[in-house]
């Protein structure tokens, strides 16, 4: 089974969020997806290395650059570290122009794992999937050192700064936020059972694998 078919990406917009393999799996889906695909964010990201880059508003701009490559990266430029930041042309607007548009809708400071501000993820009110990724080279380390905004994962999960992250501790911070259809929990390959222990405890239906080594397993 394929990412796409195990994560239910269909055509129109799917949102990425969480930590430790967001644009990994973007990267991935995007050579996955049949047709026409645009990678974006309502954040900020790192353009993809052989992919050509859109930064315009024009959609004119981005269905030229669709016509010569069936996957494009559409963002504004950035004023840091090299990032991009939202398009300007609108997550609507780059739907009517591809198959697919993949969007990376949190940011989690390199991070395995994280808990979401009040404020984040921006998911595009036209996602029809959102799909959370969990880092599971995180697990069994002390949340201070591996949770983006541990005070906030902390109070979900009832938890101190300095407890290790169990998969316990994660998924009761992933239940109670609740943002997500669909998780995968990556870097599998790092910690194989305790990986698996998490990918049973989330309430969403849940993959294990590895990104970076192909492998991806039912929990």
């Amino acid at each position: 089974m394929g990412l796409v078919e195990a994560l239910g990406v269909g055509p129109g917009v799917t949102s990425v969020i969480g930590s430790g393999g967001k644009t990994s799996l973007l990267a991935a889906l995007a050579r996955e997806l049949p047709g026409t695909v645009v990678l974006t964010t309502t954040t900020h990201i790192m353009p993809f290395g052989g992919v050509p880059l859109v930064t315009s508003a024009d959609a004119d701009d981005v269905r030229a650059a669709l016509a010569g490559s069936r996957v494009v990266c559409v963002g504004a430029q950035g004023e840091k570290n090299g990032k991009l930041a939202a398009p300007s042309l609108g997550i609507d607007a780059l739907a009517a122009l591809a198959d697919h548009v993949l969007v990376e809708a949190d940011g989690a400071h390199r991070l395995p794992l994280k808990a979401h501000a009040a404020w984040e993820p921006v998911i595009p009110a036209c996602s029809a999937r959102t799909v959370l990724v969990l880092g599971a080279s995180g697990l069994g380390r002390p949340v201070r050192d591996v949770v983006h905004r541990p005070e906030i994962f902390c109070k979900l999960a009832g938890c101190a700064p300095e407890d290790n992250a169990t998969p316990e501790l994660v998924a009761r911070a992933a239940n109670a936020e609740a943002l997500a259809d669909v998780a995968l929990v990556n870097q599998a390959d790092a910690c194989p059972e305790t990986a698996r222990e998490l990918s049973v405890l989330l309430a969403v239906p849940t993959f294990a694998g590895s990104l970076r080594a192909g492998t991806l397993s039912t929990p």
